[in-house]
């Protein structure tokens, strides 16, 4: 009696054998190659006939006599092992599942077959020749736009700089993902053949969606590619949706979607999975079972040994097929797992190192109520987490496989387990010594390492036939000897050099001055200074300070200075400080300075940009334990934005520390109109809007120094909190040092308060 739930497919069409196989869907989903006269003798068994019936039925089928014993024999010998009748007893067959490395699990059914076949049938049409050619050359011609003309910066920056854009982009794009899947089985549908269930599972660690299209082997060759490619075909429907999405709403955000179409087909094409390319590359063959072809087609290569007869059933150019994928597919696995255990230290510092960023930026977008922040801070966690795991799942599942196998193969044979023991050791010795946690191999990858290949083995010399910025190295050379050739550019060795002091070189970490006017004094007690000075061609260099200082003498002269000066070519030079000074107590003189400074000098295509920021407020009393609470938070996550401030475009730098700024007044100034609060010295609001010493009315002067070659901009609120002097690309080298007049186009900014 043939086992419940057996889908007989019938022979395979398009077979890359020299004999096609016939197909048999078992219960548990896989299927079963079997030969011609198999196929025949499971056709005929029904349950109610004997062997010699059985037997007469196949013989006419097969046109040659087959035996009622021969029967019996296929029947008890080959079907029932195969899991394919039931046993003598009449229960179901109980059959051992493959496991493979590579397979999907923990598999959830979201339609069954019926819902499956009824949901895909309106999207079946969408196959029409003439519909495929359309929407392919429109995918191709927008892909091309996107790549070549647009560009994916601002649809990055949007989808950053607004986190619920970035979480709509990865909503659209896990439901793409399953509108892939709506693509093989409408495609299945549309062949003729009957798409099965749908559903999700875990792809080692990975979320990822299926469907079962066992019986696309009904159809030809053709068929079975428009099954294979129908998902490909669904993403591009969906990329030229999104285009005609952004196309009437202009969200570059939405761009970033069709991009992750482009990589999910691309990925979807690597044959070395099983993936689209892989099943793709399986029908085009003919050869359903590449990876089972692996092992007897490697062996049937080595010189003096027989082909063997999984190799030699296949056409001849089937064959050649198969053994080329197989010689290029197994080095490339091979340097695929090398890599993978090579790099593992790098990749653990540098998630680690991820991790806790991410974690900082969660608990400032906690306290900060910022629900949105706070999934896209879990979000990337989680991105990040999970290549880990799964790279750590692929490991130990490997390490199981092979011990297994071993053990299996080597029982009875001492020799043999002696040398698999010799070679375990051997394996044990070299992890350790790429694993081996020292100074730096688990350090995080940094922005100016290359990440090629031969950088991530970790021996001394190999990988860095060249020294570079960055590179960490040992054994640096301090003499040399009068006869040995010194080391040249071409020749580079590493070696420590000793500056003295003046000499025009660098000076411990300060870059060397260039400019003909003397450094900037430093910053004495209470003042804030950012300082800028790139002499690097080619760079980027920001200096940013931040700080909140409470002062309580009977004087508050607190500088708040920001200087970008730049000598280079093609680099960035960015100086941003911002001061928050609250006086606490009575205050004899208010006399704080903001200054800013924005300097090129020999400078070509740059870009130099100095913002100081300045806000001085009278605290009423001494701050409610609430209202310093919330003082607290809130710097904490200005202290947050400084520290990624590099990601801030440079003209939306101001607008938000005058947005900080207004926060932080109406902290202080709800403190000071709050029930209970003690009133200090000056106005009884806490802000009072006299202008700045020095200023007429709601005029404040503020030093700014430009090197664009034209006027830059410099604003500043009413009351004292002055602007900044920028500079933009510079068509010749040119200094203008002259100061800059700044006046606020808003006076409701914050004034500056003294008693």
């Amino acid at each position: 009696m043939p086992a419940s739930g057996l889908v007989l497919l019938g022979e395979m069409r398009g077979s890359g054998y020299r004999t096609p196989p016939a197909l048999v869907q078992r219960p548990n989903g896989q299927t079963v190659q079997l030969t011609r006269l198999l196929y025949l003798v499971l056709e005929a068994i029904d349950g109610r006939r004997t062997y010699a019936q059985i037997a007469e039925v196949t013989s006419a089928a097969y046109g040659r006599q087959v035996a009622a014993a021969d029967v019996q024999q296929l029947a008890e010998a080959r079907l029932r092992p195969l899991g394919l009748l039931r046993a003598a007893d009449g229960s179901e067959p109980q059959v051992q599942k493959s496991n493979p490395l590579l397979a999907l699990r923990l598999r959830w059914v979201v339609s069954d077959a019926a819902v499956t076949r009824r949901i895909t049938a309106p999207f079946a049409r969408l196959f029409a020749p003439v519909l495929v050619a359309v929407i392919v050359a429109a995918f191709l011609v927008i892909s091309a736009w996107l790549l070549f003309t647009k560009g994916l910066g601002s649809a990055t920056y949007q989808a950053f700089d607004q986190p619920l854009l970035l979480l709509v982009v990865f909503a659209i794009t896990v439901f793409s993902a399953g509108f892939h899947e709506f693509g093989h089985a409408s495609a299945c549908r549309y062949g003729g053949a009957t798409p099965g269930a749908m559903g999700m599972g875990l792809y080692l660690v990975w979320p990822a969606f299926y469907t079962d299209v066992t019986d696309s082997y009904r159809l030809g060759r053709p068929g079975r590619l428009r099954v294979d490619l129908g998902g490909l075909y669904f993403n591009a429907l969906m990329g030229v949706a999104m285009y005609a999405v952004w196309f009437a709403t202009r969200w570059d955000a939405l761009l970033l979607i069709l991009a992750a179409q482009l990589l999910q087909m691309v990925r979807q094409l690597a044959p070395m999975v099983r993936f689209d390319g892989y099943h793709t590359l399986a029908d085009l063959t003919g050869v359903p079972d590449l990876y089972a072809r692996i092992g007897p087609t490697l062996r049937s290569l080595v010189p003096g040994r027989p082909t063997e007869p999984r190799a030699a059933e296949l056409k001849p150019w089937a064959r050649a097929v198969v053994t080329t994928w197989v010689l290029l597919i197994v080095p490339l696995m091979l340097f695929t797992l090398a890599l993978m255990v090579l790099a593992l230290p790098r990749v653990l510092g540098s998630a680690w190192h991820s991790v806790q960023a991410q974690a900082h930026d969660l608990s400032v977008d906690w306290s900060g109520g910022d629900a949105t922040g706070v999934a896209v801070r879990l979000l990337a966690v989680v991105a990040v987490a999970l290549p880990i795991l799964g790279t750590l799942l692929i490991l130990a599942r490997l390490v199981r496989q092979l011990t297994t196998t071993t053990w299996k193969r080597t029982q009875g044979r001492p020799g043999r387990r002696a040398v698999a023991g010799v070679l375990a050791a051997a394996l044990v010795a070299g992890l350790a010594w790429a694993w081996w946690p020292d100074a730096n191999r688990y350090r995080p990858v940094q922005p100016f390492e290359r990440g090629t290949v031969l950088d991530s083995i970790p021996a001394a010399g190999i990988g860095n036939p060249q020294l570079r910025d960055g590179q960490i190295a040992s054994a640096p050379h301090t003499v040399w000897a009068s006869a040995t050739a010194p080391p040249t550019k071409d020749h580079p060795e590493l070696a420590l050099v000793l500056v003295p002091k003046g000499s025009g070189g660098t000076t411990g970490s300060r870059p060397a001055w260039v400019f003909p006017f003397n450094r900037p004094s430093a910053p004495g007690a209470g003042d804030t200074q950012a300082l800028a000075v790139n002499t690097t061609n080619g760079s980027s260099l920001y200096d940013v300070a931040f700080a909140l200082v409470w002062a309580d003498g009977p004087s508050v002269t607190n500088r708040n200075e920001a200087y970008a000066f730049a000598s280079c070519t093609s680099c960035q030079t960015v100086a941003v400080a911002f001061q928050v000074v609250l006086i606490v107590g009575h205050a004899n003189v208010a006399i704080p300075q903001n200054l800013s400074g924005a300097v090129n000098y020999s400078c070509m295509k740059c870009v130099t940009y100095a913002l100081a920021q300045q806000l001085v407020l009278t605290v009423p009393g001494e701050l409610s334990s609430d209202a310093r609470a919330r003082l607290d938070a809130l710097w904490q996550q200005i202290t947050a934005y400084a520290a990624h401030l590099r990601d801030v475009p440079l003209d939306q730098i101001r607008t938000q520390l005058l947005a900080y700024q207004e926060q932080i007044t109406t902290i202080v100034t709800a403190a000071a109109t709050s029930p209970g609060a003690t009133p200090g010295p000056g106005p009884t609001d806490g802000a009072s809007a006299s202008p700045t010493p020095g200023s007429p009315g709601a005029v404040s002067s503020s030093p700014t120094a430009n090197a664009t070659g034209a006027p830059a901009p410099a604003t500043a609120p009413a009351g004292g909190t002055t602007g900044a002097g920028q500079s933009g690309p510079v068509p010749s080298p040119t200094v203008d040092a002259s100061p800059t007049t700044a006046v606020d186009p808003t006076p409701t900014a914050t004034a500056t308060t003294t008693p």
